[in-house]
C-alpha cells in the first residue's frame, strides 16, 4: 500500500500567514456538508416573508488526513491540529474576514459573510449543529448568503459545503500514512485531475 509523508499545516500571522478567506464549494477537502437553513418566517414588525438563507458546517476538522499534491511539493497529506485550527479561527476573527467569501476559490464572490463562528468543545457543551458528526476543536462557521445565484445553487446540490483558503507553514511530522486512510480518496483524486486538465485546456 503506498504511503505518503504526513505534513501538519500551522499559521503564523506576524509573517503573513494565515486564513484570509472562506470559500463555498462542491467538494469540500474536509468532506463535511453544511446544512441549509431556509424555512419561511414571519418576524414581528417584519414586512416580508423571506428564505433565512443561512448555511451552518464545519470550515475546518482538526487531526483530518487531506489528500494534497502540488508542483512544488508533490504527493503529501497535510492534516491541521486542535491548536492549529483554533488559533486559525481566532485570528480570522481578530482581523476581521468575516466579509471574506468566495466561490470555488476563485475570484467570484459568494456575496455572503460569516455571522457565527465557534470552535466545539464537549466540556464545555458547546457542540456541532445536529445532523454534523466532527469531532472536539471543529470550526464551525454560520453563513448568511444574500445573493439568488449562489443560494439557488446550494438548493441545487452544486454548492455542498465550506473550504478555508490562507497561507500556511508545513511542518514535516516525519511520519506517513497510507493512501487507505484518507478519507473519501478517490474524490480527491478526480477533483486534482480535473483541475490539472481545466488549467492544461
Amino acid at each position: 500500500m503506498k504511503k505518503l509523508p504526513l505534513i501538519e499545516l500551522t499559521i503564523n500571522p506576524d509573517d503573513n500567514s494565515f486564513v484570509s478567506a472562506v470559500a463555498l464549494v462542491e467538494h469540500p477537502a474536509i468532506e463535511s456538508d453544511f446544512i441549509a437553513f431556509s424555512k419561511n418566517q414571519r418576524l414581528e414588525n417584519f414586512s416580508t416573508n423571506e428564505e433565512r438563507r443561512e448555511l451552518l458546517g464545519a470550515a475546518m476538522i482538526p487531526d483530518l488526513p487531506i489528500y494534497r499534491n502540488s508542483e512544488q511539493s508533490g504527493e503529501y497529506v497535510a492534516t491541521f491540529s486542535k491548536a492549529t485550527v483554533r488559533q486559525i479561527a481566532q485570528v480570522f476573527a481578530q482581523k476581521g474576514f468575516f466579509n471574506n467569501t468566495n466561490i470555488e476559490h476563485t475570484l467570484i464572490p459568494a456575496d455572503s459573510y460569516i455571522f457565527q463562528s465557534y470552535i466545539t468543545d464537549e466540556a464545555k457543551g458547546i457542540a456541532a449543529p445536529k445532523g454534523i458528526t466532527v469531532p472536539d476543536g471543529t470550526w464551525i462557521v454560520g453563513v448568511k448568503v444574500l445573493n439568488d445565484t449562489v443560494w439557488q445553487n446550494i438548493k441545487d446540490g452544486s454548492i455542498k459545503g465550506f473550504s478555508v483558503e490562507g497561507i500556511f507553514k508545513m511542518v514535516d511530522t516525519q511520519t506517513t500514512i497510507a493512501l487507505s486512510q484518507i478519507p473519501d480518496l478517490d474524490t480527491a483524486l478526480d477533483d486534482f485531475e480535473a483541475l490539472v486538465n481545466s488549467l492544461t485546456d
